[in-house]
């Protein structure tokens, strides 16, 4: 565009130009700016006052650093938010930590913080036993160091060295976030970048990505990815900006978030910015991609999230090349496998243990058999207890509600076509164990190809049901391992034996389900129901009922 900003950038750049006066210069810059527009002449004047002001910005923050590092070389120590009149020093060297503090003593004078005046001071002194404590306290902090202390205490089993090559990973990943948190803005409590509009957001540069790459865990069902990524959680200060979310609630919150900017020009990069605000440290657990809407956005929603300085940390039972294996258009699927690749570790856990399958099953409520029902309902009326059972509404997401056919005391009752037979999904399931602690689910049937789209959401309700550490009362026709017999993989289909002269298409079972997600979605559906089902699940969720009373 013609304009006095361009007048300029070629009058300072053209040799000719400046060899003249500076009053022909000025002469020129006039007579050429009386041919712009009033509308050119504002943006001009918008530019230039714009360019001014980043200026100064870069200045302050400029000298804001460098008074940074020159605190950071003085000698202080600062316990409880005061400083002490006269440092002690430990063999010239020492590290004292606080809440709000972190001060490294590495000079013998203190004359800058003599010389200041806002410094208050006490005569609270620091013992050099209480100094190493501290010290080795902070030092023993991480995954791996928790990890080692549960085993200890008999919390974990102990010999699994997949598990423990994780941990090294994770325990990587912490003390470099530690390392690096004010660099990747992970405390909550300091100031927040300003977040600009979208003139700002294009003339300015852009956010850099993280110092920090994340990790992207897969394996096996009931290998300890999603324990072990908990422990990694818990570990973390809880000062700082991080999340920790089921990969289906958080595409649930996407498409809400997406509903609500509906109408902008580029809706995603808004949702981005909402999610980076609320954490920089995003874990995600369970990390699949089955639904074709979710499939076509990540790309560019992690791109804008990526850029926004977000760290992922994620599990799931597929290596990132496999991700939405077989969907459709999964071309469009593929630059974010690079993008993931790129900004995450991927680690494989290439245990071959269940853990879940060597709890104490058979302690629960899945009952077998045709005449299971009557003995399901009397469960049901024995949990409830003295209320009565009524047909409930619950809330979900974006104006919708899930009926709920028989609830009370917190627990629901379904038939399984109420529940798996209709089109419900994640958002429904998570909208009910928001009101309900424990689900009475009635008659679940052998899956097969007649089936195979109430088998995806009964998959998918366990997942949820396990993510909310609910209880599952069930009757079903056949053990967790009989109700997907019918279910396989493309791969082993082909695996099965060949049609011969004996044996024809007449003898194929006829209602053999070959999907891939399915069936490998199958064996996680599996290993989750038989762990629901145990003692040590039920204790939990026994726990979790009393915290809340």
């Amino acid at each position: 565009m013609f304009s006095f900003f361009n007048i300029n950038l070629f009058c300072s750049n053209n040799h000719s130009c400046k060899n003249l006066s500076l009053f022909t210069q000025n002469s020129l810059f006039l007579g050429l700016y009386s041919y712009l527009s009033p509308f050119q002449r504002f943006f001009d004047y918008f530019c230039w006052n714009l360019e001014w002001l980043n200026l100064k910005m870069r200045i302050t923050v400029r000298s804001l650093r460098q008074l940074r590092h020159v605190f950071q070389r003085q000698s202080c120590v600062m316990i409880n938010n005061l400083v002490a009149e006269k440092p002690c020093f430990f063999e010239k060297c020492c590290q004292i930590h606080s809440s709000s503090y972190r001060v490294i003593i590495d000079q013998p004078e203190s004359d800058l913080i003599k010389n200041h005046a806002f410094i208050t001071t006490s005569s609270r002194s620091v013992s050099t036993d209480a100094v190493k404590l501290t010290n080795e306290e902070i030092n023993r902090r991480g995954p791996l160091i928790e990890y080692e202390r549960r085993i200890a205490n008999g919390e974990l089993v102990d010999g699994d060295s997949c598990q423990v090559e994780t941990l090294t990973e994770l325990q990587r990943l912490y003390d470099e976030l530690v390392e690096s948190a004010d660099e990747c803005q992970l405390d909550r409590n300091s100031e927040k970048p300003v977040r600009h509009g979208w003139l700002w957001s294009r003339l300015l540069s852009h956010p850099s990505h993280s110092p920090v790459k994340g990790l992207y865990l897969y394996g096996g069902v009931g290998t300890g990815k999603t324990m072990l990524m908990d422990l990694f959680y818990d570990q973390l200060p809880t000062n700082w900006r991080k999340k920790r979310i089921h990969f289906h609630d958080f595409m649930l919150n996407v498409h809400s978030l997406l509903q609500k900017h509906k109408g902008l020009s580029d809706p995603l990069d808004v949702v981005a910015e909402e999610i980076s605000d609320e954490a920089v440290l995003l874990c995600l657990d369970e990390f699949t991609v089955t639904d074709v809407a979710d499939a076509l956005i990540l790309n560019r929603l992690f791109g804008h999230l990526f850029s926004k300085g977000i760290i992922l940390v994620s599990t799931s039972n597929r290596a990132p090349d496999n991700l939405y294996e077989g969907g459709l258009q999964r071309d469009l699927f593929l630059p974010f496998i690079a993008t993931l690749k790129e900004r995450c570790v991927p680690h494989e856990i290439g245990s071959s243990t269940d853990y879940r399958k060597m709890t104490s099953g058979g302690q629960g409520f899945y009952l077998v058999g045709r005449d299971s029902s009557g003995f399901l309902n009397k469960k049901f009326q024995q949990l409830i207890g003295e209320d009565t059972a009524t047909p409930q509404e619950v809330e979900v997401v974006m104006g919708r509600t899930l009926q709920v056919p028989l609830g009370a005391n917190g627990c629901a009752y379904f038939p399984f076509e109420e529940l798996c037979d209709k089109p419900l999904g994640a958002a429904d399931y998570f909208g009910l164990f928001k009101k309900f602690h424990t689900l009475a689910l009635d008659g679940i049937p052998i899956f097969g190809l007649s089936n195979k789209s109430a088998a995806h959401r009964f998959v998918t309700l366990v997942d949820v049901i396990y993510e909310n550490k609910a209880r599952l009362l069930c009757s079903a026709d056949g053990s967790p391992l009989d109700l997907f017999q019918k279910v396989v993989t493309v791969s082993e289909a082909k695996n099965m034996a060949p049609r011969t002269s004996s044996r024809s298409r007449k003898n194929d079972e006829s209602d053999l389900c070959v999907d891939n997600e399915l069936g490998f979605a199958k064996d996680r559906t599996i290993s989750r129901l038989t762990e629901i089902n145990s003692r040590e699940y039920l204790e939990q969720h026994a726990a979790m009922l009393a915290e809340k009373k």
